[in-house]
């Protein structure tokens, strides 16, 4: 039985829908979840007639020019037909109805409902009820069989009950369903059929098989089954013959079964796999329509199925015999007598009630099953068996022909069935925003100005405008004359376009209500045979898509502009600015894939094409349904799916999935209408639509904000939730950078608490990764991180004791350090003052030293603090700020040390800690400068999560109270704001003669010097300065940092009694911690007095008592520091 899948069609909202054929088999009626009747001239008609018959339609039935529909009003109201004029209403319950059906006369209504009753009417006097009782449960189905004596019903009770309508009682009960409380909540609508022709059977869906009864014993005799059914069937269907029996499954699978021979003949597959809810036979037998759950509509067509009567099929017959002559006969009947040639045989005998005639082609001819006129397209090898069954015969004369009849040759091989990949059809264009045309009052228009409202019924043809901001207009009221469709709505205009008719052409009318000039509206006629299909508004243009493929651009003031082809035909269009997005098929789909295009087009000064063209990325099996830009700019849509997604600009124009509404739904059937999104903050804003797709004008919908989710993996842990986090800040943090380049003023406020947010989740899973022992990770999330931040790890690593990871983190600040390095380009002096702003922002400063990787990794070591020392080390540094913030006012006074130097210096980038940390490139050229400039840092960590920032000119850390700026700006001749830190002398110089005696900066200290506030030597340092030597002769080739790293492999070497020597000797030459803090104090007391008058005396004397009285030296060699990082404790 081979058929034709017609594609599938929008017919109803989402949710149950029901079909069926008129008598005549013409037109096809539905109803559904949208309250409409729709009368449908054929499949393809794209004006239906519609009724409504309530909020709700739940079911129908058509029969002698009647139409019953149950509706959610609680009634079962009758329509005329084809007119669907009110014919009254036959009966009501206490809640809403469930299933209609007539009896085969047509003079009675069985209605099932929800408050557990089932009724009979009589169509002609509706005061004449039987009311039937006995469930415990909504009804879901109810059936008359055919002679009128007995009804059917199946209930959520999990019964099948079988009642004498006269007597008003039940027969026979089976428990056969799943218990359910409600309709709504069942798993199978378990629709009954009662065979039409002979009366005899019964249909029961239970589960995935099909259960026969018999009529009056009601004994179970047959059960049809099929091994590819999976899911439960929903509803079945007799053919009107009686012979076959159609079936549709909650997984989209369409069954037919010949009854006789339970043998499936017809498999059929929903294009989408949507539930199958309504089902129906057309009077001819070649043909069954069915609806399902989304509301749409297909249609088998094809089924080689007639009706009894035989005449035709006798006449069909012999016309196609007369176009063949004598010859051809004779050489098809090859073999065969004259008197059993299988085409001058008659093709039913003469009982009427033989139903085996049903059985028929498509030409009307019978199927010789022996001969060479086989039907090679059936896909039921066993429907070739030659048989006196398949011709009707049953006389005397057909037994002796089929006797007399030689064995059928074998068949041939069936013809290729294609299997392949089914087109879809293609989405028709829509408007973003607005509601299906053929309601009479909707939405022309919602998005982040206002809403178009639009009504047309009996009353009144008009648009209504309303602004969410009454400061850029006052509501308006418009007549709809022209019957406008479309509208686009913006801050500037209304645009509105209408369809074209044979007399008129498609106009576009803009209403620019905010032009100062007193004509604001102006109107244009598209050329002859080419109607809008699509519009929007943009920042002062308007543009229209049209049926020509052509899309046409006017100034908001009437003005024509650019005019360009399409590549398809438009779906959908949406503006912002100066962006135009454009939708639009580019190829057919298959498998009900749309095959869209999309492109973003600039429409500025600077006219350029963003998105060429590129595939548009759904859902599987999904259409477009809303398009659009957020509030900041950035493209995005929503698919069937119920996916939003968003542009990437980063990442080459891609898509990203940012959210999915239907997560959010508390039930299939409802859903949520977007109708803004917005990035700062992240909102969707979204209409909740219960039961439908779209929201009803009336009462005005509420509109709900749902969060923004990434579809990431694992999102119920930590880690997951955190990424997910991490990654959709980075997405939204995207068009500030467009805004920025746009020109728009940008929220610098959110963008640096965007950053911040970021840097602190890195942080966050940096820190986890730690305690899962992950180093490798680790090192990835700080290839993520800023430089600053790179620096916190790095700390927290030294404290974890994860010394190796602090190694590598420490390379892969010096690999971002350098990077940056390269990527800045060095400023002119003069312009020194205007850009440090910008280099403060960026996190970077220029300060005297070389381009090297040595100071930056000595400086990176030196600041790993060794966890035994910790605690020393904070209450050291909180004096030392105290010392800092005495001499700030002398300190800002200093002469710029830079101006007469006369050894080379080269400016470097370092960055500059947000809370107050020491700079990790700095090479000190003496130790009274680095005794000057070195405080050990407090937490890092804390000062990250809480803010804080230090002083100017505090080089390690600051309290809460301290400005945010950590010292001054980049040393430049002729600078004002010279940093202190970075002297290279190796005393402190306040006067001009100081300056005469020292008129150059001497070379940096070898490592053997100490400053006064350096830190004991620990026992890798005393091993490094005396196996320097033999390093470097080992290795001349080698810089300082691998020099460095070669001894810390040689230390490693070593015995664990050597190295423990070696510590030792460190440990034997610390001093007393309480001295050396009266030292400091006295030292720094003797150097404020000793300034003023006595300067000379300082610089004569003084100078050389400071340097080698009694303060504690410590050392800057680069060697002693990285030994401090990676060698605590050996």
């Amino acid at each position: 039985m081979p058929c034709e899948r017609r594609p599938m069609r929008y017919g109803h909202s989402e949710g149950h829908t029901e079909v069926c054929f008129d008598d005549s088999g013409r037109f096809l009626v539905t109803c559904g979840n949208d309250g409409d009747v729709r009368i449908w001239e054929g499949l393809d008609d794209d004006e239906p007639k519609f009724i409504t018959v309530g909020e709700k339609a739940y079911s129908l039935a058509l029969k002698n020019g009647k139409l019953v529909t149950a509706s959610s009003n609680n009634t079962v109201q009758i329509h005329t037909f084809p007119d669907g004029d009110p014919d009254g209403i036959l009966t009501r319950f206490t809640t809403n109805a469930t299933h209609v059906t007539f009896n085969s006369s047509g003079s009675r209504v069985a209605a099932g409902s929800s408050d557990f009753m089932v009724k009979v009417v009589e169509v002609a006097d509706s005061s004449q009820q039987k009311t039937l009782r006995g469930h415990e449960a909504p009804v879901l189905s109810v059936t008359f069989d055919p002679k009128d004596d007995f009804l059917a019903s199946a209930s959520c009770d999990g019964s099948v009950v079988v009642w004498s309508i006269e007597e008003q009682s039940q027969l026979i009960r089976w428990p056969l369903l799943q218990k359910t409380n409600d309709v709504s909540n069942a798993k199978s609508l378990c629709r009954l059929a009662w065979q039409p022709v002979g009366a005899m059977l019964l249909a029961v869906p239970v589960e995935t098989k099909v259960r026969l009864y018999e009529r009056g014993s009601w004994d179970h005799v047959s059960t049809l089954s099929d091994d590819l059914q999976t899911q439960l069937i929903n509803v079945v269907a007799w053919s009107p013959c009686g012979r076959f029996l159609a079936a549709g499954g909650v997984g989209g699978a369409l069954t037919v079964w010949d009854v006789k021979r339970q043998l499936c003949i017809e498999r059929q597959k929903h294009e989408k796999g949507f539930t199958v809810c309504g089902l129906a036979w057309s009077p001819s037998g070649r043909q069954v329509a069915y609806t399902d759950t989304e509301g749409c509509l297909g249609l088998l067509d094809g089924l080689c199925t007639s009706a009894p009567s035989t005449k035709p099929a006798k006449k069909a017959a012999e016309d196609y015999d007369d176009l063949f002559d004598d010859d051809d006969d004779r050489l098809m009947d090859e073999g065969l007598g004259d008197n059993n040639s299988p085409v001058k045989k008659p093709v039913a005998g003469d009982n009427d009630e033989d139903d085996d005639d049903c059985l028929m082609p498509a030409t009307g001819r019978p199927r010789n099953r022996g001969a060479i006129l086989d039907d090679e397209l059936s896909l039921d090898a066993g429907s070739l068996k030659l048989g006196r069954d398949k011709f009707g015969g049953g006389d005397d004369r057909d037994d002796a022909s089929s006797a007399g009849m030689p064995a059928a040759p074998p068949p041939g091989p069936l013809r290729p069935v294609y299997q392949g990949p089914v087109p879809t059809p293609p989405q028709k264009a829509f408007q973003p925003g607005a509601t299906p045309a053929h309601l009479t009052h909707r939405f022309m228009m919602w998005n982040s100005v206002g809403i178009v409202r639009g009504y047309n019924d009996d009353q009144d043809n008009a648009i209504d405008v309303e602004f969410h901001d009454t400061a850029v207009h006052h509501a308006m009221h418009l007549t709809n004359s022209l019957g406008h469709t479309m509208a686009d709505l913006s801050q500037e205009a209304v645009l509105l376009a209408c369809p074209g008719t044979e007399e008129l052409a498609s106009k576009l009318q803009c209403l620019h209500f905010s032009s100062w000039d007193t004509n604001k509206d102006w109107m244009v006629d598209l050329p002859a045979g080419e109607e809008a299909r699509a519009l929007c508004l943009g920042g002062g243009w308007a543009a229209v898509a049209t049926s020509a493929l052509m899309l046409r651009l006017f100034s908001v003031g009437g003005v024509q502009r650019e005019v360009f082809s399409l590549q398809g035909n438009v779906v959908c269009m949406a503006g912002y600015g100066e962006q135009l997005l454009i939708v639009y098929h580019r190829a057919p789909g298959f498998d009900g894939d749309q095959a869209l295009g999309v492109q973003l087009l600039q429409l500025g000064p600077r006219k350029r094409q963003l998105i060429r063209g590129e595939a548009l990325p759904l859902s599987p099996r999904s259409h477009l349904t809303w398009l659009g830009f957020t509030a900041e700019g950035t493209p995005c849509y929503v698919d069937s799916e119920e996916s939003v997604r968003m542009l990437n600009r980063s990442l080459g124009n891609t898509w990203t999935p940012v959210c999915n509404t239907g997560e959010t739904c508390k039930s299939r059937s409802d859903h949520y209408w977007v109708v803004g999104v917005h990035e700062n903050p992240q909102q969707l804003r979204c209409v909740p639509c219960k039961g439908s797709r779209y929201p009803p004008t009336l009462p005005r919908p509420a509109v709900a904000i749902l969060p923004f989710k990434l579809p990431m993996c694992q999102t119920s842990t930590e880690k997951g939730l955190m990424e997910e986090q991490f990654w959709r800040s980075v997405l939204f943090e995207n068009h500030f950078g467009f805004l920025s380049s746009s020109g728009y003023e940008v929220d610098e406020e959110a963008q640096t608490r965007s950053q911040k947010e970021q840097q602190e989740l890195l942080m966050k899973m940096f820190a986890l990764s730690c305690k899962l022992e992950r180093e490798f990770r680790c090192v990835e999330l700080a290839e993520l991180m800023t430089h600053n931040a790179v620096t916190l790890a790095i700390r927290y690593a030294s404290r974890s004791r994860r010394m190796g990871l602090a190694q590598r983190l420490s390379e892969v600040a010096l690999q971002k350090a350098n990077r940056l390095r390269e990527e800045a380009p060095e400023e002119p002096e003069e312009e020194a003052e205007l850009t440090a702003p910008a280099r403060r922002a960026s996190g970077y400063e220029v300060t005297g030293g070389r381009h090297s990787n040595r100071p930056y990794l000595e400086e990176q070591v030196e600041r790993v603090p060794e966890p035994e020392k910790e605690a020393e080390e904070e209450e050291e540094e909180e004096q030392q700020q105290e010392e800092e913030q005495e001499e700030e006012p002398e300190t800002r006074k200093r002469v710029n040390p830079f101006k007469e130097a006369a050894s080379p210096v080269v400016p470097s980038l370092t960055p500059i800690g947000k809370a107050g940390r020491a700079n990790p490139f700095k090479v000190f050229g003496s130790s009274s400068s680095s005794s000057a400039a070195q405080p050990r840092g407090t937490n890092i960590l804390d000062n990250m999560a809480s803010g804080r920032k230090s002083s100017p000119l505090a080089g390690s850390a600051g309290k809460a109270n301290k400005g945010p700026v950590l010292k001054p700006l980049p040393p430049r001749p002729r600078s004002k704001t010279q940093s202190t830190l970075l002297q290279m002398t190796s005393s402190k110089k306040t006067t001009g003669d100081i300056r005469q005696k020292q008129p150059e900066a001497p070379p940096p200290a070898p490592p053997a010097d100490s400053g006064p506030n350096e830190r004991p030597k620990t026992g890798f340092q005393l091993w490094l300065e005396e196996n320097r030597k033999s390093i470097s002769a080992d290795h001349p080739e080698l810089e300082e940092t691998e020099v460095i790293k070669e001894a810390m492999r040689r230390f490693r070497t070593l015995s664990a009694e050597e190295r423990l020597s070696w510590t030792e000797r460190s440990k034997s030459q610390t001093g007393d911690g309480a001295d050396l803090k009266k030292r400091k104090r006295g030292g720094r007391g003797d150097e404020d007095g000793g300034r003023g008058e006595a300067a000379v005396d300082a610089a004569d004397g003084q100078h050389g008592s400071v340097e080698n009285g009694a303060k504690k030296k410590r050392s800057v060699d680069p060697s002693s520091k990285l030994s401090a990082f990676a060698f605590t404790k050996t």
